[in-house]
């Protein structure tokens, strides 16, 4: 099975599924049912050949497989009245125009993901599941949990939304301030898990990508004077109009200093621009962590080459980000790294050292592979090659790991 292939049906059994649920009313059939097809899908494309609707394709054939479900727990009465509704509707709906942000499926069901009832952790692994179509592994990799854990956590989560009688729609415009924060962390995870792949062939999912930077807009549109949806788009522009030049012909990665800006997204970039200083007008000057990340972003989109890129500036901005989310490795990791870059870099391993005795994660395989990088600058060839392939333990998307294996080849040369 070709990977493209793949990953053409866990999109497109994601969009299924956030329309099946508002049809069947039951997240876990509708799960089951989508499951179901994509493995019919995967079976069968290979000799058939792709349909040239595989949504349509798809949408069918879990329609189908839905009614085999509900009347194979053998229900009657309205269950069965909705089964044969259910296999009535073989003609796939319209795509939902642009903007249509209450009847869009994909925006509902997040806000289902992030009902008040459940816990924060378990909105962002319900909509991991259900939007990326990640499997469980993928997840718990994710979210720094094992498997088990989170196979129960997902358990525990559609018990949950099945006994608080949740119900697959855009909540009123008065509970929508109390789920906003939890469904900007939900898009923002999209992104996350597209531009970041933890494994795989390729280094990102555009597709996934693409598809978080849609939901930001919409969640923009439909709370067009909240602060934080808007610094949120903010930081997915300026992150994705760098996208073009990060990875190389062969599809490595493309290291930010060595990018070619004239391939950078202009565009994005005074959309981003202008959406963060709206976004920080609305707040009155505190910044929560999408305006701080988009800051940070904006500082690395406007420098006119590497060189001009003002560190200082982004270590600061770090250390406000630090002081709204203390725990964040990810930002103290970020933070070692811009310290490198304006202080030096003894200073910056200084500050990795301090991450490591605040926060040990000997599975960080980023926190490894930088420190390796740190290593080099200052000569020591051989603790920088051992140090960068101790990352190599760690799951990675092929590209990196042929990315990481070049710069120990280089080092040990040198040693």
């Amino acid at each position: 099975m070709e990977d493209p292939l793949a990953q053409t049906v866990r999109l497109e059994g994601a969009r299924i599924l956030a329309t099946l649920v508002r049809t069947v009313g039951d997240l876990g059939i509708a799960e089951d049912a989508v499951q179901e097809a994509t493995v019919t899908a995967l079976r069968e494309w290979p000799g058939s050949g792709v349909p040239d609707s595989p949504r349509a394709w798809l949408t069918v054939v879990a329609r189908h497989k839905a009614t085999d479900l509900i009347r194979r727990e053998g229900q009657r009465g309205r269950k069965e009245r909705e089964a044969t509704q259910l296999l009535d509707q073989t003609t796939p709906e319209p795509p939902e125009p642009v903007g249509a942000v209450g009847s869009d499926d994909q925006l509902r069901l997040i806000f289902v993901c992030c009902h008040p009832a459940l816990a924060p952790e378990s909105r962002v692994a319900l909509a991991l599941r259900t939007l990326c179509g990640l499997d469980v592994p993928e997840i718990a990799a994710a979210l720094l949990t094992s498997e088990a854990a989170m196979a129960k956590r997902l358990t525990r989560t559609r018990q949950k939304i099945k006994q608080a009688g949740i119900r697959y729609r855009v909540p009123a415009a008065e509970e929508l301030p109390a789920r906003l924060t939890a469904v900007c962390a939900v898009v923002h995870g999209l992104y996350t898990a597209g531009h970041t792949r933890l494994a795989g062939a390729s280094l990102l999912d555009v597709d996934l990508c693409t598809e978080a930077v849609r939901l930001a807009r919409l969640l923009r549109e439909l709370l067009p004077d909240e602060a934080q949806p808007e610094a949120l788009l903010a930081l997915l522009l300026l992150t994705e109009a760098r996208r073009p030049a990060r990875i190389g012909p062969d599809g490595e990665p493309v290291l930010l200093a060595d990018q070619d800006r004239s391939r950078w997204d202009a565009a994005a970039i005074d959309e981003g621009v202008r959406l963060l200083a709206s976004s920080l007008d609305r707040t009155e000057g505190q910044a929560d962590p999408y305006q701080l990340q988009a800051a940070i972003a904006a500082q690395h989109a406007v420098a006119p080459t590497a060189s001009a890129t003002d560190w200082a500036e982004i270590a600061r901005l770090y250390d406000l980000l630090l002081s709204v989310q203390p725990d964040s490795a990810p930002a103290a990791l970020g933070r070692a790294v811009a310290v490198a870059e304006a202080y030096g870099t003894p200073a910056g391993l200084a500050a990795l050292d301090a991450l490591d005795a605040s926060a040990p994660d000997p599975h960080d395989h980023r926190r490894t592979a930088i420190r390796a990088e740190l290593l080099a600058r200052l000569g020591h060839y051989a603790e920088a090659a051992a140090t960068m392939r101790r990352s190599l333990d760690e799951p990675l998307p092929d590209p990196e790991r042929t990315h990481r294996l070049g710069r120990i080849a280089i080092w040990e040369a040198r040693r």
